[in-house]
């Protein structure tokens, strides 16, 4: 893989950054060590500005190009999972119960390697806004940054990110125009019964009996409400009721989420999960009440930006190891903020075999740390050329 010859000399030091930053993993917007190392790292390289605490420990970092011109933004996620560590590795977190399990010290650490390249070269025109955004994970740390005003503020006039896949091959990038990754809403219903003794269920109203039969007819909204040839997911995946084989409750509880990509989709998977609610509750003679979220918007890639991003790619890592039509996927990722407030796109790039993400025995693959690096540092040269 050609990875710049620079950044592939910084390979060692990357490793260490990352590895202490897999030691020290933080939650949601509470990145404040995370943030400290980077905007250290940042001031060592001598980035030109460090603006701290946007969307409480996100950063937003500028390097100034040879030349005036446009923005671009480049981002990477800083926060950890609500998870704990079986890897053994000497670096293992140190936080009980915290854990990189998604590989954001790794694409924090990408970005740090290519804001070291990029202010000690600055081939280019314009200026790059280096964006750290913490709450990836759990709380929109990304749309927090766009309300925040980061897209104004920095003039950034479009904006790319990369996310590592393991199980795809060491060093390799894939993507798509348009939709990328599924909006996500996620939803509950809580039940009211009435309970009694197992023994005499008609002196009840059975919230047990009625929360499967709620269960039973939303898995109709995929199967009959909705076009199969666009992609949609209902799936429940909690439910909780009871404590006794003798007892019938007076509450049962149901979880789930939605996956769409398209707005009207959304709206009719929203509509239907509350009539059918409504409706199954009126049957069984409970009541019960539908709490719906709507969280992260789909992932859509620009379609110009999404071939530009292909073709630099393939200079780091070739032909061969670039899919720019590798299909959409119904994950999420509120990288989507950004996405609507600028045009721009959003990459995998594969780490090879290993754990899979958001698994205990998750681990990043250092190695591929100067391919995502060298990927953000041509981006920036090829998009902003001097002269």
């Amino acid at each position: 893989m050609p990875v710049l010859n620079r950044i592939a000399a910084y390979a060692p030091e990357m490793a260490a950054w990352r590895q202490h930053l897999h030691t020290h993993p933080e939650l949601t917007f509470e990145c404040h060590e995370t943030a400290a190392f980077v905007a250290a790292r940042l001031r060592e390289f001598g980035v030109d500005e460090i603006h701290e605490g946007i969307a409480k420990t996100g950063i937003v970092a500028i390097i100034n190009g040879r030349a005036p011109g446009p923005t671009i933004g480049l981002r990477a996620d800083m926060d950890a999972l609500p998870l704990t560590e079986i890897t053994g590795l000497p670096y293992a977190s140190q936080n009980p119960g915290k854990m990189h399990a998604c590989g954001h010290d790794g694409h924090t650490t990408m970005l740090l390697g290519a804001a070291r390249y990029l202010t000690e070269t600055r081939n280019f025109a314009g200026r790059v806004a280096l964006i750290f955004q913490p709450a990836e994970e759990n709380g929109g740390g990304a749309g927090v940054m766009v309300a925040e005003g980061i897209m104004e503020r920095f003039a950034i006039a479009q904006v790319f990110g990369i996310h590592n896949t393991p199980g795809q091959a060491e060093g390799s990038f894939h993507t798509c125009p348009g939709p990328l990754m599924a909006a996500v809403d996620s939803f509950e219903v809580h039940v009211q019964g009435r309970g009694g003794h197992g023994a005499y269920p008609h002196e009840t109203a059975d919230p047990v009996v009625a929360a499967v039969g709620i269960v039973s007819a939303l898995q109709t909204i995929v199967s009959r409400n909705h076009m199969p040839l666009d992609d949609l997911v209902v799936s429940v995946t909690q439910i909780h009721a009871g404590s006794a084989d003798n007892i019938i409750p007076d509450t049962a509880w149901i979880n789930g989420t939605v996956r769409t990509f398209r707005a009207p989709v959304r709206a009719m998977v929203r509509k239907r999960i509350a009539e059918i609610v409504a409706g199954q509750a009126a049957a069984y003679e409970v009541t019960a009440r539908l709490d719906y979220h709507e969280g992260y918007p789909a992932t859509v890639n620009d379609p110009v930006k999404t071939a530009f991003a292909a073709e630099v790619a393939r200079e780091v890592a070739g032909a061969a190891g670039v899919n720019d039509a590798a299909g959409r996927e119904m994950g999420a990722e509120d990288f989507s903020y950004m996405l609507e407030a600028r045009p721009g796109a959003y990459l995998f790039l594969g780490q090879g075999p290993g754990a899979g993400l958001h698994h205990p025995a998750y681990n990043f693959n250092d190695a591929v740390a100067p391919v995502g690096a060298s990927f953000f540092a041509r981006l920036v040269e090829r998009a902003q050329p001097l002269g």
